[in-house]
């Protein structure tokens, strides 16, 4: 291994992964033959050259090639002398020494990996620098937390800008595949082909969660998206545990659904789940106004459901590259299925960027964890709040162009599902007497037409799917019952329902 002795640090320092042999036998496969560009061209561009002078030459070959003209040491020479760079790149005998350095056209694949491969290694060893400066104090405004984030995020974009996979799949794997997916409804419980969320209905419009899958959940405050989200992580947890359990009573799940919040405590989450589960109203729990009769069955609920994998964070303010991290850790440790985030707003972008503004930030964000379903193979979930332009309408029914920073997260969403409860705006219009200049009977006809409308509403809410890339649109009729923020399916016909 090469070294020099650095007179800063008494230390020998290596130098950075080169690999010029493997550069130069490439250019000269190249200029003896074009079409072995085709087998590079994919992966490899001229900023992965350690030599400055053959980056150059690649781009002048690329250029000729992709423009369909003759790439050799004649008409680059005529290239770099027109444009006053011969000397640059070695002159005319430089040229000429690179077609000798060619082992062989077939090898050129090889070249062109050993050279990705050492720029990916120079690479690591700009971040490992970086990363040593920082804890040195290059950058005092970063604390310990603030610099492993920026480490992880710099490693995650070399390892999605470094990956040269990819690449064609025959339409017969395509297919083979494809029958796979078809054929999951058939083994799993429900009839869903993707992880169940605990609604029939919902479930029958999208055909569950889907991997890769990035779905956005939004609403105006007190619509209860905390709340169909908990309900979507209970369905999917009991559909984990019950094809675990299917053959083995006592087998453990392969996979767990990850709750971010950072609006509400793990704690106050938890209750949350029990009340909804024990039908015992969450405002008598935090007071303390329950019997025993209700607290034994606190209790029962409670050990019921605690083997079920769910796994909460709640952290506040949560980094992109910290919930990235953290996913990666419980996919590799417990397995990893599905993936809620409440609410996409309260995120912050990953250490040491900074945005110009918030639509831009937003956007960041939402391609992370559009990235993340996509990496990890799972369906994720974001919570999002709209935008109060929805107070100011008379139909106050959400629309796509309703969501705060809509451009960004409309685009990088599979599926764009909104919560809506009518009996939320109607309480707020109830007819009040004095705006009816003492007029009994006009305040009445008022207080019955509202209460009509508010008993036609009562315990109802609707779930817009507004967009959806795989499958239909449409509005889903729910049950919520509101004393325990509970959400369920609803029966139009028979007005019974299944939670």
């Amino acid at each position: 291994m090469n070294t020099i002795d650095s007179p800063l640090l008494g230390l020998s320092q290596r130098l950075p992964p080169t690999n010029l042999q493997a550069e130069q036998a490439l250019l000269g496969a190249l200029l003896a033959n074009n079409k072995a560009y085709e087998r590079v061209s994919e992966f490899l561009i001229p900023e992965h050259f350690a030599d400055p002078m053959h980056g150059r030459i690649f781009q002048a070959i690329s250029r000729r090639v992709e423009q369909g003209q003759r790439a050799d040491a004649v008409t680059l020479k005529g290239e770099f002398e027109h444009s006053g760079v011969l000397e640059e790149v070695g002159g005319t005998a430089y040229l000429a020494q690179l077609l000798s350095a060619m082992v062989g056209i077939i090898n050129a694949g090889e070249y062109g990996r050993a050279i990705h491969d050492a720029w990916l290694r120079r690479q690591l060893v700009d971040i490992g620098e970086t990363v040593v400066n920082n804890a040195f104090g290059a950058e005092p405004e970063l604390d310990g937390s603030g610099q492993v984030e920026l480490a992880e995020q710099a490693l995650f974009d070399l390892a999605a800008k470094g990956s040269n996979d990819g690449g064609f799949i025959t339409f017969e794997r395509a297919l083979t595949d494809a029958i796979h997916i078809a054929e999951r409804p058939f083994h799993r419980p429900g009839g869903v082909s993707g992880l169940s969320t605990g609604l029939r209905d919902l479930d029958k419009k999208t055909g569950g969660l889907h991997p890769s899958d990035l779905l956005i959940l939004a609403g105006r405050p007190g619509m209860g998206k905390t709340a169909l989200a908990t309900k979507i992580a209970f369905g999917a947890a009991k559909a984990i545990l019950a094809e675990a359990r299917a053959g083995d009573p006592n087998a453990l799940p392969k996979g767990s659904v990850a709750m971010f919040s950072l609006e509400m405590s793990a704690e106050q989450l938890a209750t949350r789940l029990l009340s909804e589960e024990s039908r015992i109203s969450g405002d008598r729990i935090r007071r303390g106004d329950i019997a025993q009769k209700d607290f034994d069955k606190f209790v029962q609920v409670s050990r019921e459901i605690s083997g079920l994998p769910i796994q909460i964070d709640d952290t506040p303010a949560i980094t992109m590259s910290a919930l990235r991290t953290r996913c990666r850790r419980l996919k590799r440790t417990k397995g990893l299925a599905l993936v809620i985030v409440d609410y996409l707003q309260l995120m912050r972008p990953s250490a040491g960027t900074r945005p110009e503004n918030r639509v831009l930030e937003i956007s960041m964000i939402t391609q992370g964890l559009k990235a993340l379903a996509t990496e990890l193979g799972i369906p994720v979930i974001a919570l999002s709040q709209l935008s109060r332009q929805v107070e100011n309408r008379d139909d106050k029914r959400p629309q796509l162009s309703d969501l705060r920073e809509s451009g960004s997260i409309e685009q990088d969403a599979d599926a764009v599902m909104f919560v809506y409860r009518d009996e939320y705006y109607l309480e707020q219009k109830m007819p009040k007497e004095i705006a009816f200049e003492g007029s009994s009977d006009k305040f009445h006809a008022a207080m019955d037409e509202w209460q009509q409308r508010m008993d036609k509403a009562h315990n109802r809410a609707d779930l817009i799917i507004a967009k959806q890339r795989h499958g239909p649109t449409g509005t889903i009729p729910l049950l919520f019952e509101g004393e325990f923020t509970r959400f369920g399916d609803i029966d139009l016909v028979h007005s019974d329902y299944a939670g």
